[in-house]
């Protein structure tokens, strides 16, 4: 059977970024070309003598990230998001794909996702997987795909954790860089009166629609496109951005025109090197620190409103 390689040169320095941003489009069937370290790693397995010479003259200065999906998937789709979301991290990048064959590639990868427990009482679980709730439990369906975050990277489980906290009956909530909508839908099924998501990517807009109507949640949920609050009206007392930290950057100056007083802002997509420079910017912008969390490399911060 065949399936869509989707292959994205970026520089080494830019690569954990690309990373993330790939595993918004598919958080399966992801590998990384990156032979920037070798000679430091090579004494850990072998002798540098007996590593590949062809190894050693590969380029040390770029990173190859491969994803795969299957072949009904419309490649220029996820290629279109790809291209949308490292523009606004400002990676250089270079995106080539092709078709190449694998046995049940389209199935095979079902054994590898689960129901993920996040948090206290959220569940994130795939359509085809049978799960039966605890009393206190949330379940959110939602499959993989083209559905761009699915709760398996850090930085989605890191949002979801603390939205967990901070969501109460009542609540309004805009999701900014929505993708799957997957922070949207969840706080609407942990009892947020309404959510809005917006998203740079139609495709996104589209698959985030869906997921509410999959949830239940639609009548409560409104997703737009445009480019970060372009398009948005109102104010909101929860405010989430799990995209790169450079958008969250540029977030930040139009923050307070849809952050309530005393609204909570929760940002991710940080990579731990950036974690000060992030902390910094969001308290000289007006709000306070409340928690800064961890996990896997990456970071997120909740800040409330003065």
């Amino acid at each position: 059977m065949q399936y869509n390689e989707i292959k994205i040169k970026v520089a080494t320095r830019d690569a954990q970024t690309a990373e993330a941003i790939a595993n918004l489009v598919v958080p399966y069937g992801i590998y990384i070309e990156d032979y920037s370290d070798i000679e430091e790693l090579a004494p850990q397995i072998a002798h540098v003598d007996l590593i590949e010479q062809e190894l050693l003259e590969r380029d040390r200065d770029h990173a190859v990230i491969h994803l795969y999906i299957p072949a009904q998937e419309n490649p220029l789709e996820a290629i279109s998001f790809l291209r949308a979301r490292l523009d606004a991290a400002g990676i250089a990048h270079a995106i080539r794909w092709e078709k190449v064959e694998e046995e049940d590639w389209a199935t095979a990868w079902k054994q590898f996702y689960h129901p993920t427990h996040i948090g206290s009482r959220l569940v994130v679980c795939p359509s085809w997987e049978p799960y039966a709730p605890q009393p206190q439990e949330v379940v959110l369906t939602l499959d993989p795909g083209m559905a761009f975050g699915t709760g398996t990277h850090e930085t989605t489980r890191l949002c979801l954790e603390l939205l967990e906290q901070v969501v109460t009956p009542g609540t309004s909530l805009l999701d900014v860089g929505t993708g799957s909508g997957i922070l949207a839908v969840a706080a609407l099924l942990l009892g947020a009166r309404s959510a809005v998501g917006v998203d740079i990517d139609e495709v996104a807009v589209r698959v985030a629609t869906e997921n509410a109507q999959q949830n239940g949640v639609a009548g409560r949920a409104a997703f737009l496109a445009g480019d970060l609050t372009q398009k948005v009206e109102g104010t909101y007392q929860v405010v989430t951005a799990n995209i790169v930290a450079d958008v969250i950057l540029r977030l930040l100056p139009d923050l307070g025109r849809f952050l309530q007083p005393g609204g909570d802002f929760i940002a991710s997509g940080i990579i731990d090197t950036r974690e000060q420079e992030l902390v910094e910017a969001v308290a000289a912008a007006g709000y306070r620190i409340v928690e800064v969390r961890r996990l896997g490399g990456w970071v997120a911060i909740h800040a409330r409103r003065a």
